[in-house]
């Protein structure tokens, strides 16, 4: 089933407006004190047509517009004002801290954005990066509206910068028909419609966060309920009691997140039955995660097939595939054939087995298996492309053959850089193209090296650790750098031995260099995502002189 034409050719503006009288909840921050902030579809509707008043009287259609500012209401009035403006979008942070900063700025320049957007409560730090054209402050822009400028379905909306976990970031350039496509795509995957609460933390200058908190309720009238990432990271339990105070809840969160909200400390009075879907996405999907946050939540109304196990990249706008109504699919393959490139199912009484968790199956668009331009049947293992109106159209400034592939008499295809298999008509990813590390001919997928790292000690953060391949004078190995907890009284030796059996045991590898790092000293993409490209240029260590017939004569 593919994306509606009537869908491509209707911007998201449209369905915006068309919402100028409705009085309804439209999005709801909540503070840093819990307080609530609210703003109807028609008072929100007002606020985007002043902000477009003042954008079109400083810029044209198709400059670029940033935004630098908290997440609170001020933000997605300045993205629709843009967008209404019929200016490019580059939505983009609140620099509150300076360990991103140095991206943020790198963004700014690659855009060229000559109007930055912010809040009263962000002007002073915003200033600090530079002097743009125009500062403007949003919450402080008054006076009549505007009515929005008509748009092309293949004009820029947005520049979406990734997260920069493989390379430096880079914005790809995502349509009105695309961002249309994208949510029909999410709101059919999901079941969404103007009964729903989209609630969470993501960022909103994450695509997840973008697409789930912000677009989606532009593009269904259900109410966004949102809060800042920051608040999550203090107390994650403010996200439970997020989704247990709305009723017919759509959340999305990445892995780690589900992990974290097992930890919290305080569930009196939670009601998780109000859950509707669960999205859990960005990055690998744990099958322990998975049946550890069911444990944890079942008690308190959290239904199983709730979790929706998802796919998506930035280059897709967001979505690839997902499971459905039916919940995750969790499904036991053969080690050893997993490195050699097939999938092959096992039981539970085979030892050397691995559990992945499906991400479902595509919704109105083509996903293909694909290695040295042949598509690879069921079970066998290669790179993912993707094809449909919601690719972006390439990225900004730059050129780059991930979206040149043909296939299938098609031109176009998104070459994601990831790996995956089907089985059973399902999608299983299983790693990055770039991340691979090969060891005596044998795949070895970074994140399972992490995850058994993780698990080797009490000492290792959850989610902290990095694992890369080197080759050097002694041939392919594996590297694990782990960030060890704050108050950690174990002695380090014991920590490193303890990784060095579990991965020795798990993956039949040996570890060439195992480093305890402190807390936070792990680079971060800007999602929250450990930089695996970044940790390596960082941590890897010096590769050993060779000897040379000269020095060895030295010698002698």
């Amino acid at each position: 089933m593919g994306v509606p034409e009537e869908v491509l050719r209707t911007p998201l503006l449209s369905l915006l407006f068309a919402r100028a009288a409705d009085e309804r909840p439209a999005f709801t921050f909540e503070d840093a004190a819990g307080a609530e902030h609210t703003l109807t579809w028609g008072e929100f509707t007002h606020r985007v047509r002043v902000v477009a008043r003042r954008l079109g009287e400083l810029a044209a259609p198709g400059d670029r517009v940033a935004i630098v500012a908290p997440q609170d209401l001020s933000y997605p009035v300045a993205f629709f004002g843009a967008l209404a403006a019929g200016l490019v979008a580059v939505p983009l942070f609140d620099p509150v801290g300076r360990s991103h900063r140095g991206r943020l700025v790198s963004a700014l320049a690659d855009s060229g954005a000559t109007i930055w957007l912010t809040s009263a409560k962000a002007r002073d730090r915003v200033r600090e990066l530079g002097e743009p054209e125009h500062l403007l402050v949003v919450d402080e822009i008054d006076g009549d509206g505007s009515d929005p400028v008509p748009v092309e379905p293949d004009a820029a909306a947005y520049l979406q910068y990734t997260s920069g976990s493989t390379r430096e970031p880079a914005g790809a350039i995502i349509t009105h028909r695309a961002l249309a496509a994208s949510c029909w795509q999410v709101a059919t995957a999901y079941d969404v419609d103007e009964s729903v609460t989209c609630a969470g933390w993501i960022p909103f200058f994450h695509d997840m966060g973008l697409i789930q908190l912000m677009c989606i309720p532009v593009f269904t009238g259900a109410r966004s309920a949102f809060m800042a990432p920051a608040e999550f990271v203090r107390r994650p339990e403010r996200w439970l009691r997020q989704l247990s105070g709305y009723p017919n809840v759509f959340t999305a969160a990445p892995n780690f997140a589900y992990d974290l909200a097992v930890e919290a400390a305080s569930r009196d009075g939670l009601d998780l039955s109000g859950v509707r879907v669960a999205l859990n996405g960005s990055e690998p999907v744990r099958p322990r995660t998975v049946e550890e946050f069911q444990k944890a939540f079942g008690p308190y109304g959290f239904r199983r097939e709730a979790c929706r196990p998802s796919y998506g990249l930035a280059e897709a706008t967001v979505y690839v595939a997902s499971a459905g109504p039916e919940g995750p699919t969790i499904t036991a393959f053969d080690r050893t054939a997993l490195s050699h490139g097939q999938a092959v199912e096992v039981g539970p009484e085979f030892a050397d087995r691995q559990e992945l968790v499906s991400v479902g199956r595509p919704v109105g668009q083509l996903v293909r298996i694909v290695h040295n331009g042949q598509i690879r049947p069921e079970g066998v293992m290669g790179e993912i492309w993707v094809y449909g109106p919601h690719v972006a159209a390439g990225y900004w400034r730059r050129e780059d053959d991930a979206f040149d592939g043909r296939l299938d008499g098609l031109d176009g295809w998104l070459r994601t850089g990831d790996l995956g298999v089907f089985h059973r008509g399902e999608l299983y990813i299983t790693g990055r193209i770039k991340d691979l590390i090969v060891i005596d001919g044998r795949n070895h997928y970074p994140q399972d090296i992490e995850a058994t790292a993780a698990q080797a000690h009490p000492a290792i953060r959850r989610d902290r650790v990095a694992a890369f391949g080197v080759n050097d004078a002694r041939g392919e190995g594996v590297v694990v750098v782990a960030e060890r907890l704050r108050d950690a009284e174990a002695v380090p030796k014991d920590v490193s031995r303890a990784i060095l059996r579990a991965v020795g045991r798990e993956h039949e590898i040996a570890v060439r260099s195992v480093q305890l790092v402190e807390p936070g000293a792990l680079p971060r993409t800007s999602s929250g995502k450990v930089a695996r490209s970044a940790t390596k240029e960082r941590y890897a260590p010096a590769p050993r002189p060779t000897a040379t017939p000269d020095r060895d004569a030295s010698r002698r």
